[in-house]
């Protein structure tokens, strides 16, 4: 007997109604031993605990401020709200822009800095 390739298998499926796949689930059920519906009902799960590993929130930081310093101190500023001295000492001290915000605010961020010269630190 030839065997029977992925694609000629799914063509025969799609010929098939819904009382003749319910006997091929349950034939399988009873010659491997296995729920073919379990199998296919457990690959959304594990995929949902792989994307519960990235954080929620992070916090974007300075690693450097580069060659352009005042452009970096006007781009903190401007993200931070805070007034020139403030933004000058995050800068120089490598401090931290934003705590805990969502991923996507962190990107905005990260690339705003990076753009004005600075080297950013996203934990």
């Amino acid at each position: 007997m030839a065997k029977l390739t992925k694609e000629d298998f799914i063509s025969s499926l799609k010929e098939m109604n819904l009382l003749e796949i319910k006997e091929l689930v349950d034939a399988m059920k009873e010659e491997f031993g296995v729920d073919p519906s379990a199998v296919a009902v457990a690959a959304p799960v594990a995929g949902g605990a792989s994307a519960d590993a990235t954080p929620s929130t992070v916090t974007v930081s300075i690693a450097d401020a580069g060659a352009a310093k005042v452009a970096v101190i006007k781009a903190v500023k401007e993200i931070t709200g805070l007034g020139l001295k403030e933004s000058k000492d995050i800068v120089d001290n490598k401090g931290v822009v934003k705590e805990n915000i969502p991923s996507a605010e962190a990107d905005e961020i990260k690339s705003k800095l990076e753009e004005a010269g600075a080297t950013v630190e996203v934990k």
